[in-house]
């Protein structure tokens, strides 16, 4: 029985990056992406570590106790190397990466994270983030404070919360089982793609191609068609009936990790050239240091600002529900001085009288007022003239209508 392509791997650098600061893996059992911080700092170093330290555990597991406790004690263990690199290279102070990795265990997926990779799972024509992004906004989100699509965005998206890296030698990663089953596709991107390309196209394209090394290809090519301001990394999986794995054409490690690793630092971003800003003029590029985690009292200036940002919003919004009221009132005031600027003559108990206004309501406000009692008695005027008072007679005057009232008396 041939064994057939159920997963694939591939990094691209983008359209403004001078470096690929992220990394990823596919092998049988285990699937790893890595976006690297720190810009000249060394994230590829970071990203390169963790994922060539990860790849020694991708093997088959009785169980996912076992894969659980073996890829939470990967991710620890690459942090310390992290932190080794650091104290014999101090030039890379503050380099650190996101991970997130998954190990199929049969017909369950042990997830680990850290940061804002993402891992998503495709089933039945909906795609569902499985890790939840360790940032900033989320944050926001989470407690209510902004929506997700005000998270997109937020301009301190990139801000992350937790990291792998030198700065926490105890970092709090999440892990966690989640079933999955035959016909289930599963991706791991870093927010080269996410953050660029949207859930729907994603999920558009894992639909239609079933090729996982395909995919791989197309949605990358989804992210550079949006202009490609940062690396993108994607890993796809597929679920398929009667494999207890997810074997690729063959374990691949991609970006920085797949170069000889070293430690020379340099500079990280190209300058835009014309036609790409030509395709591409709406799309804000980012920073070089796109992600970092917050030095300390750094997160209480954010929800300061992010206090201030909403209030001047609250504000603003305020303000435009004032106008829309004024210009409404104003609306309803100029038409009802219009509305008295006509006359008709018309009856009021029996008599000929002048109004005031037009023969319309609004609800129950009448447009119009009586103004002139002529003490024309109505019964006393031939019959085809008191059909008409009766039916009304307009005018667009005060002089034009009592006219009227004097040509019903001369007939």
């Amino acid at each position: 029985m041939v064994t057939p392509v159920l997963s694939a791997a591939s990094s691209h650098i983008g359209k403004v990056r001078a470096s690929n600061q992220d990394s990823g893996s596919v092998g049988n059992h285990l699937f790893v992406v890595a976006d690297g911080m720190g810009g000249h700092a060394g994230g590829d170093v970071a990203s390169a570590i963790a994922v060539k330290h990860l790849v020694g555990i991708d093997q088959a597991f009785e169980n996912t106790d076992d894969a659980r406790e073996e890829l939470y004690r990967g991710i620890l263990d690459a942090g310390a190397k992290l932190t080794q690199a650091v104290a014999e290279h101090p030039e890379l102070t503050g380099m650190g990466t996101t991970v997130s990795a998954m190990v199929r265990v049969g017909h369950q997926m042990v997830i680990a994270h850290i940061g804002d990779s993402r891992i998503y799972r495709l089933r039945d024509g909906t795609l569902e983030q499985i890790t939840a992004d360790h940032t900033f906004v989320q944050r926001l989100v989470d407690t209510g404070r902004i929506t997700p699509e005000e998270a997109a965005v937020h301009p301190r998206r990139s801000v992350l919360m937790r990291v792998l890296g030198d700065v926490d030698v105890d970092p709090e990663i999440d892990t966690h089982i989640v079933d999955t089953a035959p016909g289930d596709r599963w991706l791991l991107c870093s927010d080269g793609l996410s953050g660029y390309v949207s859930e729907r196209e994603m999920a558009e394209i894992l639909l239609s191609i079933d090729d996982p090394r395909e995919a791989v290809d197309k949605l990358i090519l989804a992210s550079l068609a949006e202009g490609a301001p940062d690396n993108v990394t994607v890993v796809i999986a597929h679920v398929e009936e009667g494999f207890e794995h997810s074997p690729p054409a063959e374990p691949q490690i991609v970006g920085s990790a797949s170069e000889p690793l070293t430690y020379e630092t340099g500079p990280v971003t190209r300058v835009q050239r014309l036609p790409a800003l030509l395709l591409h003029p709406l799309r804000a590029q980012p920073i070089a240091d796109e992600h970092f985690e917050p030095e300390e009292g750094y997160l209480e200036e954010l929800i300061e600002e992010d206090r201030q940002r909403l209030r001047r919003r609250r504000i603003v919004w305020s303000i435009g529900v004032v106008l829309v009221i004024g210009a409404i009132a104003w609306g309803v005031v100029a038409s009802y001085q219009w509305t008295q600027t006509k006359f008709f003559v018309g009856e009021d108990d029996g008599v000929v009288v002048i109004y005031q206004g037009v023969q319309q309501n609004v609800g129950p406000f009448s447009l119009s007022s009586p103004f002139e009692d002529t003490g024309i008695v109505v019964d006393e005027l031939p019959l085809f003239i008191q059909d008409s008072v009766r039916d009304t007679l307009p005018a667009d005057n005060l002089e034009e209508a009592r006219d009227i009232v004097e040509r019903l008396t001369r007939d």
